[in-house]
């Protein structure tokens, strides 16, 4: 299964990913923040794919999928990005990076679908 990072500043959802991802035989580094998921990478292997909370202060989850992709082996790294607030902004943002979106709440099923259709490298169904 895939190498996937984790990360949201909201532990209850943080939890919630890191369980249906890891029940999913997926191998899961969770971060609560972007500052923390680029210091739990250091010296790691890099992951086969991102699940990004977008609102995230200081460093929101567009700026950290930017960041990521910044460091080598990681340029083409997939992103899905978990948000409550989609804002058209933030949207074109991270549309240019390559990233998807869900909306919270999310059921397990969506999810689950959406890192599987990413990993195998097909477009994202929008329509759950």
């Amino acid at each position: 299964m895939a190498r996937i990072l984790a990360v949201d500043d909201d532990t209850d959802i943080l939890n919630l990913v890191r369980n249906l991802l890891s029940m999913a035989g997926h191998q899961v580094l969770a971060a609560a923040g972007g500052p923390a998921a680029l210091a739990a990478l250091d010296g790691r292997n890099a992951p086969d794919l991102a699940v990004l909370d977008v609102s995230m202060p200081p460093m929101d989850g567009v700026e950290l999928a930017e960041r990521l992709q910044q460091l080598p082996g990681l340029e083409h790294l997939p992103v899905i990005f978990l948000s409550a607030h989609v804002q058209q902004a933030d949207v074109e943002r991270g549309l240019a990076i390559g990233a998807r979106y869900m909306t919270k709440p999310f059921t397990a099923n969506a999810l689950l679908h959406y890192v599987e259709m990413v990993m195998q490298g097909r477009v994202v169904s929008s329509d759950w």
